[in-house]
């Protein structure tokens, strides 16, 4: 499910595409500097050499900008290899790795919390995509021996999105969150069993 670098409803050329990793790139290190509430699209654009305009042509606004990060760091996971041998354990394997992911990424977890609440319709693009794929990978995790409905998807959609929130508020640290979701996922295939 890999996507090319691009924008939607617009392909990119090479030095388009060239230009969003430069972006890309700048984004992640100022975000690393001043954080999510201090990062302007003005200093990304003049970092990577080119003007606020041609950020907007890219990224509708910040928000858009924090979520294609993040959706970006999600699938530069690739296929999720997963090892364990039963349809829970497998799903228990993923999440904990899904929670690797975030908390190796501290700083943009943090921006993209507000980011995917955002009205935005560019956001609202980026958050199906992400939930698309998180769908995708519990029903590959589970396997063709275990049917997985879909309230029980739905239910696991919960569990991760509303786990992300929790340690987003800081009820707990992202380096809590895998241990929290694979007690959710034991709890939740409990009914699947």
């Amino acid at each position: 499910m890999n996507r090319p670098v691009s924008v939607p409803r617009r392909g990119l050329n090479d030095k388009q595409a060239a230009t969003v990793e430069r972006l890309y790139a700048e984004a992640m290190t100022l975000l690393k500097e001043v954080g999510h509430e201090d990062l302007a699209m003005r200093a990304v654009g003049q970092r990577a050499g080119v003007s606020p305009a041609t950020v907007y042509t890219y990224f509708s606004s910040k928000d858009h900008l924090f979520a294609e990060l993040f959706w970006r760091v999600i699938e530069q996971q690739g296929e999720i290899e997963l090892t364990a041998p039963t349809p829970m354990s497998r799903l228990q394997e993923l999440v904990r790795h899904l929670a690797d992911v975030v908390a190796s990424v501290p700083e943009l977890t943090s921006a993209v919390h507000k980011a995917l609440l955002a009205g935005d319709p560019e956001v609202h693009r980026v958050r199906a995509d992400i939930g698309m794929w998180c769908t995708v990978q519990f029903r590959q995790a589970v396997g063709p021996e275990a049917r997985l409905p879909p309230q029980i998807v739905m239910t696991l959609s919960f569990a991760l999105t509303g786990a992300l929130l929790q340690s987003g508020m800081g009820a707990f640290g992202y380096d809590e969150l895998g241990d929290h979701l694979v007690d959710a996922v034991a709890v939740i295939m409990r009914e699947v069993a």
